[in-house]
């Protein structure tokens, strides 16, 4: 750093780094679950089926009504029922 005269930029702190961190938290929640995974195509099996049952059970709770929302929940519900029997 003072070889190339930016010693003074450098910002060292305790919390300095927080965005940074903060930002890649989601990128690596997901490849901690990638690696539970021995191979790729267990992997994208697993995802494949799992984005279908977590796109029709999420429903985004908090831009509808408490009645709307458990109208959805039990509407969602008894269709799943109803393929898995």
């Amino acid at each position: 750093m003072r070889e190339i005269g930016n010693l003074k930029r450098r910002e060292v702190g305790r919390w300095k780094n927080n965005r940074a961190e903060n930002s890649l938290q989601p990128f690596r929640q997901r490849e901690a679950a990638m690696l539970k995974f021995r191979r790729t195509k267990t992997l994208q099996k697993f995802v494949a089926v799992h984005g279908q049952i977590h796109n029709h059970f999420n429903s985004e709770r908090h831009l509808v009504s408490r009645e709307i929302y458990k109208q959805r929940r039990s509407a969602a519900l008894a269709e799943w029922r109803a393929v898995a029997a």
